[in-house]
């Protein structure tokens, strides 16, 4: 089962878990530039808007309806990262685990081959969740992937064009499948609360307060930011359950034109943002990571394929300088406190 609640994806398992639950939040972000240096994690800028295509079935393309799910807007000068979430399993002590595939335009954000609906361990084409908290872009080398940014549709600069050679579908697609129950209570037996207190989730997030347009998912600047080997059993997963949800992006004008509703205001660019010392993010985790795509690697950025274009498709792309970054360790137990 999926719904919408406060502009999250919620993903239910309740005939495998009653509290096999899965969030997942779309966060709206600066682009990092895309001038070949490596940057580290861009902030949170508060989530986008996300409606349910079928409420407004008046004024969207029949390939919308066709596919259902939801829609978010998207300005051209902005980027995207995605925060997953997964419920807290009262007396076991852990988050429910979830294997997720994310595919932009029906190419797998991992590694770069076409969408199938079976999951895949060699290589592997899915994230692990909760070992992941975000992905923010396309797995294109070990440790780093390429950023999140919106295009039109059609105008040739997503891994789908590059690689299918045509750019009909767009948007993102997400598949969940849970954990199969034996294989997390096996994992995460029972405990005495008495003894071992119940831990409150915690959700790793930054945020700074301060109709005829779909968009895809070009490649932008380069990230340091590692996509985690599973490191369950393969048959742990319950690969005959899934839930799986098309996310339709629509421009500014477009969702304006749909919903009534403006999109928030643009977020700054990384220069700007970098000049006023605030915050970037590295995240640290022992876990190890998945080789990347050459496939993915192969593939022009944005601002590559612009200038064989002899096109300029973003026009703000100067270089920024991260001084403050906020590192964040992952905690090998729950109540772990660092040492100074």
């Amino acid at each position: 089962m999926i719904e919408l609640k406060n502009d999250h994806l919620v993903f239910s398992f309740p005939e495998i878990h009653p509290e096999a639950s899965l969030e997942i939040e779309f966060q709206r972000t600066l682009r990092i530039p895309d001038d070949g240096e490596d940057y580290p994690l861009p902030p949170g800028l508060g989530n986008f808007s996300i409606r349910h295509v079928d409420d407004h079935a008046g004024c969207l393309p029949q390939t919308w309806l066709e596919r259902g799910g939801v829609m978010l807007p998207m300005y051209q000068s902005e980027a995207m990262w995605i925060n997953f979430s997964s419920r807290q399993i009262p007396g076991h002590g852990a988050q429910y685990p979830f294997a997720v595939k994310i595919a932009a335009g029906k190419i797998n954000a991992v590694t770069g081959a076409p969408w199938t609906d079976a999951l895949r361990a060699d290589p592997q084409d899915y994230l692990v969740v909760p070992d992941q908290p975000w992905l923010d872009g396309y797995c294109v080398e070990k440790g780093f992937i390429r950023q999140f940014v919106a295009m039109p549709l059609g105008d040739g600069y997503s891994p789908e064009a590059q690689i299918t050679g045509s750019e009909e579908t767009g948007g993102l697609q997400v598949s969940v499948y849970p954990m199969k129950r034996k294989a997390f209570e096996k994992r995460y037996p029972k405990i005495d609360e008495r003894e071992y207190p119940q831990m409150m989730q915690e959700t790793l997030m930054f945020s700074i307060q301060s109709c005829e347009s779909p968009m895809a998912l070009g490649m932008g600047g380069r990230m340091r930011q590692k996509i985690y080997e599973d490191e369950f059993d393969f048959s742990d997963w319950d690969r005959d359950t899934s839930s799986r949800c098309f996310v339709h992006l629509a421009n500014s004008n477009t969702w304006r034109a749909i919903t009534g509703k403006t999109p928030p205001t643009l977020p700054p660019t990384a220069k700007d943002y970098s000049r006023r010392g605030l915050p970037w993010f590295e995240y640290y985790s022992e876990n190890r990571a998945v080789s990347g795509s050459g496939v993915l690697e192969g593939l022009d950025s944005v601002n590559t394929l612009g200038k064989k274009k002899r096109k300029k498709p973003l026009p703000e792309n100067d270089s920024a300088n991260p001084e403050k970054i906020v590192k964040i360790l992952k905690k090998k137990t729950p109540y772990q406190v660092r040492e100074w």
